[in-house]
């Protein structure tokens, strides 16, 4: 349990979800430190910035007397701090157990859903921290604690069902795409896990009205549906789209909300904000509030972040499932309607990649021309029978791209080149804006 007397001791604190829980923890007057591999992350940068200790990972780190140790998932009894608690007789706490006691502590909405859980996520914490105390926990490594909060707003992670730790009192769920074939078997394993959820949470559930096996969860509580169906019990409606973002109006089992301003673009981030519109409403927050809110959000980082460099924007995007590319690409042809669409495309995982490998040759015929980077292997796989270059064989025009031709990106002009991809692309793009800078 979390104690205020004691050190909250992080193993593996550099990860992005316990360094986001680090933060959160720290902003609520814990007193927390924790180790990690010595290799530089970009989770430590806030980590160093909020004056949290991090060290590397050593025995003597575990005390045991005064401390309360949080581990984290990825690590086993071959790491030596976990080693050193079995020696010790030292009890931890996973990350999922520590999360759950803050949820049980606040008004508690997860977001859960194969894609779209941190731009959702991102988008509730930033209008609700608007009109309420709210604290929140993000998977791309940020988290903020505020004394007293009304609400906690947290990124729900189906994964090996880690969300299954979580009891909610409301729960948003985007969507149930087959996802991480490494873990659940097939799709009726991977539904299973999200009807347990659906089961665990508590007041009401938000579900996008067209996924059918969201339809399909049985649940004792309200389950509410989001969309562009009239059928939808929060609808959104009179959309109009520019590129500059999009406006609509949210009907509420048929009562008008009002028109909302997003400066996001495709049809999924108007599904988002009309789910955090939905939860608002039914926690009876203002809608004049909820519409500042709206308008002030800057986007979650890594989902269609821009820089521009002249002619030329670049894209930053998270997706790596055909469901969230589709997305992407959608909202840069949206805002950017008169540029060449380059996409870099970075395949996540040997298992992934061979599951949706037509899926991705689809969606990569569709842009005017393709990049694809080897695919990133996970420390989950290390190896696969699959390559980039099978992929490139049905996708006419596209090239197998790396670091060391990465140069071939500056040929093109006038152009909105799109990185997307969950592994370490942030490398490629580094290497293409040094080039477009020098």
């Amino acid at each position: 349990m979390l104690d205020k007397t004691k050190q909250i001791w992080f193993i593996g604190i550099k990860g992005t979800g316990m360094a986001s829980l680090a933060l959160l923890l720290h902003d609520l007057s814990y007193n927390v430190a924790g180790s990690d591999i010595e290799k530089y992350t970009f989770t430590q940068v806030p980590l160093k910035e909020a004056g949290i200790e991090v060290k590397n990972f050593a025995s003597e780190n575990i005390k045991g007397e005064g401390q309360v140790i949080v581990k984290g998932n990825a690590f086993k009894e071959d790491n030596i701090e976990v080693a050193a608690c079995l020696d010790k007789g030292v009890k931890w706490q996973s990350y999922p157990d520590t999360v759950e006691e803050i949820v049980q502590a606040h008004t508690s909405i997860g977001i859960s859903g194969t894609h779209g859980k941190t731009s959702t996520t991102s988008l509730l914490a930033h209008v609700l921290g608007e009109v309420e105390p709210t604290s929140y926990l993000i998977g791309d490594g940020r988290g903020k604690g505020v004394e007293n909060s009304r609400f906690f707003v947290y990124e729900a992670d189906e994964y090996r069902r880690h969300f299954l730790a979580y009891h909610p009192d409301y729960q948003i769920m985007t969507n149930i795409d087959f996802d991480h074939p490494d873990y659940f078997k097939d799709q009726a394993d991977y539904t299973s896990a999200f009807q347990t959820a659906a089961e665990q949470t508590k007041k009401a559930l938000f579900v996008w009205g067209d996924d059918e096996r969201l339809q399909s969860l049985r649940t004792e509580i309200p389950k509410y549906t989001y969309g562009f169906k009239d059928s939808d019990d929060f609808q959104a409606v009179n959309i109009e789209k520019t590129t500059e973002g999009s406006k609509f109006n949210v009907l509420a089992h048929g009562k008008d909300l009002g028109r909302f301003e997003i400066h996001l673009f495709g049809d999924h981030s108007i599904l988002n904000a009309t789910a955090v519109i939905a939860v608002a409403y039914t926690e009876n927050v203002p809608m004049e509030d909820i519409k500042e809110g709206m308008l002030t959000f800057k986007g979650a980082k890594r989902r269609f972040s821009e820089k521009d460099f002249g002619d030329i924007a670049v894209i930053d995007d998270y997706a790596h499932h055909p469901t969230e590319m589709r997305a992407t690409i959608q909202a840069a042809r949206q805002k950017f309607p008169d540029k060449e669409l380059v996409v870099v495309f970075q395949p996540h995982t040997f298992s992934r990649t061979k599951k949706y490998q037509k899926d991705f040759e689809e969606i990569l015929r569709g842009v005017d021309k393709a990049y694809i980077t080897p695919i990133y292997a996970s420390a989950r796989e290390a190896n696969g029978d699959i390559t980039s270059e099978d992929l490139t064989v049905n996708i006419p025009g596209s090239e197998v791209i790396d670091l060391d031709n990465i140069a071939d990106l500056t040929k093109h002009k006038n152009a909105c080149v799109v990185f997307m991809g969950a592994g370490d692309i942030p490398k490629y793009e580094d290497a293409y804006e040094d080039l477009l800078t020098k």
